[in-house]
């Protein structure tokens, strides 16, 4: 979203099995990022040739950047071969990113902002945004006000004229996180015990780390492949950042990392292994579903919402995936388990509800399947203007 043709919040590319990138370059002198996951930060370094002013927390900057290294390495295997940047514009973002922690107000262009502690993932931040005449916008990016093992909830928000908010999960409830935990560990300890392997495709930045730490938690040594050993090296240099980080080192110290050459020794006995692309689309899971898909004894176990025209949405759907040209009709039984990082629906609305009492006039919904549907619940259920952009669209008060 572009406020007042100036300030840019987030800039990321759309997961699939053909990546989508923003339709039209926005003309920024300021660029905020929520937080580190590619939808939100991916295509930052496209911005580069504009000479924006761009800031993010510490943990964000980082992911940033590892995101981008790796959009830049696929884009080099891929037959298309396009990527939205090149090296250089990845190495000028980091140079002009300025790396600010929560609670830290600062200015640019005359707008004063600060980063709040949205839940979600370490790093993830609601951004608020006020003007020089004094109107004041809050800005969620993607929240979760409940903690999870890894990051605490999110913080008081502040009290802004207008606010923006994700809506993924708008009608839906999650499920009782201890309740998906201990599912999801009995589902593991059913697959060893009949000798099968209990593979777990994760997101790398902030579910691969609350995976293990959860396994740890039930004494389930596992095998970690993929990024996600890359986050958790960024992830120590900011522990203020993290609820326990006392447990997230024990529980990498007790997982065994797994090089590339070392993955067939992995599956030769029945072994639980965390590894990513968490949709499937890419990274170490596409080499050991190759190994297992025959494996009726053998589970994928999803961690994470599965974008549609990913292959984590084709498992689910038809048990099948395609790599490498060829389809994989997959024997090993697929689940998904709700270990969602955002807000659901009542902590949606009550968020809502809490702006609108502290004196919010305006709202903005976004990012999510039914904006329009919780824009009108918004207008009739608390009598506050709300709307549902889409792409391009524009609006001026």
């Amino acid at each position: 979203m572009l406020v007042n043709g100036e300030v840019l919040l987030d800039y990321g590319i759309k997961t699939g099995d053909i990546p989508e990138y923003p339709l039209n370059s926005m003309e920024a002198k300021v660029v905020l990022i929520s937080h580190g996951h590619l939808d939100h930060c991916g295509a930052v370094p496209n911005l580069m040739y504009q000479n924006p002013e761009v800031f993010m927390t510490p943990p964000t900057a980082d992911f940033t950047f590892l995101l981008g290294k790796d959009t830049l390495k696929l884009a080099e295997s891929t037959l298309s071969g396009i990527s939205p940047f090149d090296p250089d514009d990845l190495q000028k973002l980091a140079r002009r990113t300025q790396k600010i922690d929560y609670d830290k107000p600062f200015k640019s262009h005359g707008y004063g902002i600060c980063f709040y502690n949205a839940g979600h993932i370490p790093g993830a931040s609601g951004v608020f945004l006020e003007s020089e005449s004094g109107e004041s916008l809050f800005y969620t990016g993607d929240f979760n006000l409940k903690e999870t093992r890894l990051v605490p909830g999110a913080a008081e928000f502040p009290e802004a004229d207008t606010l923006i908010l994700e809506s993924t999960y708008f009608g839906e409830e999650h499920i009782p996180r201890k309740e998906t935990e201990e599912r999801f560990i009995e589902s593991i300890f059913n697959t060893l015990d009949r000798g099968g392997t209990a593979l777990i495709p994760a997101f790398a930045i902030g579910r691969t780390q609350e995976i293990l730490m959860l396994l740890d938690a039930y004494g389930i040594q596992a095998y970690v492949d993929g990024m996600g050993r890359d986050v958790y090296k960024i992830l120590k240099k900011y522990p203020e950042y993290l609820k326990n980080p006392e447990l997230l080192d024990r529980a990498f110290g007790r997982a065994i990392p797994v090089k590339d050459q070392q993955r067939d020794s992995v599956l030769k006995e029945p072994s639980v292994i965390v590894t990513t692309a968490g949709m499937l689309n890419g990274g170490p899971v596409l080499y050991y579903l190759s190994r297992l898909y025959k494996d009726p004894s053998s589970k994928v176990l999803l961690t994470g919402y599965q974008v549609e025209g990913t292959n984590g949405r084709l498992a689910l759907e038809h048990r099948m995936i395609e790599t490498n040209g060829d389809v994989l009709a997959l024997k090993p039984r697929v689940e998904q388990y709700d270990f969602s990082a955002h807000s659901g629906d009542s902590e949606l609305k009550k968020l809502v509800k809490d702006f609108f009492n502290k004196g919010t006039e305006k709202v903005f919904v976004m990012h999510g399947d039914k904006t329009e549907a919780f824009a009108e619940w918004i207008l009739e259920e608390i009598g506050v203007e709300a709307y549902a952009p889409t792409n391009g669209e524009s609006f001026t008060f």
